[in-house]
């Protein structure tokens, strides 16, 4: 049986899923607000609650075109967006580091450069890496020097590259620990476009891998397509978490908030009694 850990908990194929609320840039540059969608994730039952560290202008050209539903985000720029939530560094990052400890909760961040990278090994206890960087071997190989787990979001990436990827960080750090997430990039995701059979496909051919879901569909009433991909083997779930359900703008009209979260986790609960997982 496969066994990780990750943060502050074991997972195996056996245990309950890890689940990342990811607050992403749904903070809008108000440290406030960070901390009260920490507190809140905390108290829906996150494992971990996930940030993103970048600057816009290293990861997009003004040009850069949108790829999400405009009517919900009315920015027709990559670029212009980013750059909209980008005002977070390592000085806020302690601040919320320190706070998450303090509740017990796990604090992460996803780097998109080199620098970030460089300073969040202090602050992270693993590091997981965006579906856009899953052929980024130069961050990639700077992630497999911190002897951190690598959790590895594969949206638009075909097998073969995911494939690479392993073999990459294998070679890279033979010890690190890589949990892969299938992933679809279409904010939001429609229903019959989450293909969760997936997940089982990605355990069969990656048996030495946890597997698990970063997802983009709207949240459904009955925690659906979480307990779902749980049942199909997903054993670390990523999804994004906001105050401002449905509300237009960054994330927060796809993602769930704690409310959600703890019904979802309630329904795990109830699954692993009547199937009796230990």
């Amino acid at each position: 049986m496969k066994t990780f850990k990750l943060g502050n908990k074991k997972i195996s194929d056996l245990s309950s899923p890890y689940f990342i609320a990811e607050v992403g840039v749904n903070h809008e540059n108000k440290l406030s607000r960070a901390k009260r969608l920490i507190f809140l994730a905390k108290k829906g039952g996150a494992d971990g609650v996930k940030f993103q560290t970048y600057k816009a202008e290293k990861i997009a050209c003004k040009k850069s075109p949108y790829y999400w539903d405009i009517k919900e985000i009315p920015v027709n720029s990559q670029y212009k967006l980013f750059k909209k939530f980008d005002k977070f560094g390592l000085k806020e990052y302690k601040i919320l580091k320190k706070y998450c400890d303090k509740l017990k909760i796990d604090f992460l961040s996803t780097p998109f450069d080199l620098e970030a990278v460089d300073y969040l090994k202090k602050l992270v206890p693993f590091f997981k890496v965006a579906s856009a960087d899953l052929t980024n071997f130069p961050l990639i190989k700077r992630i497999c020097a911190t002897n951190k787990p690598i959790v590895l979001s594969t949206g638009a990436s075909t097998l073969k590259e995911i494939e690479n990827t392993i073999k990459f960080i294998k070679k890279n750090n033979s010890k690190t620990q890589v949990i892969i997430l299938h992933c679809v990039l279409s904010y939001p995701t429609k229903y019959d476009n989450a293909h969760l059979e997936i997940i089982k496909n990605l355990s069969v051919k990656f048996p030495k891998n946890i597997i698990g879901l970063s997802d983009h569909t709207m949240p459904d009433q009955n925690m659906a397509v979480l307990t779902s991909a749980y049942i199909l083997g997903a054993r670390v779930i990523e999804k994004h978490f906001s105050d401002k359900k449905g509300k237009k703008g960054n994330d927060h009209f796809h993602s769930l908030d704690h409310k959600d979260l703890s019904k979802f986790l309630k329904k795990i609960s109830f699954l692993r009694k009547i199937i009796k997982k230990t």
